[in-house]
Order: structure tokens, then sequence, then C-alpha cells
């Protein structure tokens, strides 16, 4: 099993230019986000007080058992990150008049028109169609970034 280290260098290693380190920057976290407000639009037959549980709290908590297992710093990050996208969702819900599942899509659609671009600009394909796991390294990978800014170990 490969260490948090080294996923996140075998990531690096196609995101050196950059422009396309900038995109990745915003298309990242768009994507992420994007996914969590699809998955978050598919209500499930269970209701906790209030509240109707969605796809996304079921898809997140296992996400955060995949990084928690590479690294609980990062983990508790990503943890951060995901309920900030929760809240943002709940929100959009509530006080948008356009549907969650369509704003997300069109930033899912953009999103990735941004991220390819960017690897066209780097000449490297993106990371995930050697391995499905880097979709998941990416927002780690940023995260890592702002950790070594503030001299969290990780």
């Amino acid at each position: 099993m490969k260490t948090v280290n080294q996923w996140l260098e075998e990531y690096g290693a196609s995101h050196q230019n950059e422009t396309n380190k900038s995109i990745h920057r915003i298309c990242v976290p768009a994507i992420f986000f994007s996914i969590v407000g699809l998955l978050f639009s598919i209500k499930l037959p269970v209701r906790i007080d209030a509240h109707t549980l969605n796809v996304a709290f079921v898809a997140l908590f296992l996400i955060f058992l995949y990084y928690l297992r590479l690294s609980v710093a990062l983990g508790i990050g990503m943890l951060l990150f995901g309920v900030i996208c929760l809240v943002i969702c709940h929100f959009i819900e509530m006080y948008v008049p356009v549907p969650l599942w369509l704003i997300c899509l069109i930033i899912f659609v953009l999103a990735w028109i941004g991220q390819f671009y960017g690897h066209k600009v780097e000449g490297k394909k993106p990371s995930f169609f050697k391995d499905m796991q880097f979709l998941l390294i990416g927002p780690m990978w940023l995260i890592s970034f702002i950790y070594k800014k503030m001299k969290i170990n990780y």
C-alpha cells in the first residue's frame, strides 16, 4: 500500500506547470464540491430528526475513512472541506431557486474543461487515467500545500 507522500509525489509529477497548478487550485475544489452537490441531491428514504439523509453524507463518510487511513491530519482537513461543501449545498437548496443538481452539473462540466485545458498546457495526461484513486488524491494534494505553508505535519 502506498503512503500519503508516495501518492502526493506521484500526483505532483503530472502537475509541474504553474498554469496547470493554478487551474487545479480552482478546478479540483470545484469538482469535489460539484460531486458533493450532485450526491446531496439524491435523497435517501431515511430521516434523522427533521433532516433527510442523502447520498453525499454516506459517500463522504466512506471517502473520509480512506483519507484518514492515508493521513489523519490531511483527513481532518478534507473533513473540514467536506463539511463546508455540505453546508453550502444545504444553503443553495434552501435559498437558491435553481436546483442544486443543475448548478453542480454546470460547475462539474466547466471545471473538467478547465482541468483538461490545464493538462494540455502541462503536456501530460490527467493522473486518474493511470489510477482512479487519483480523483481522491487531487483535493488532498491541494490541502497538503496549505499544510506546508502553515507548517502542519501530515
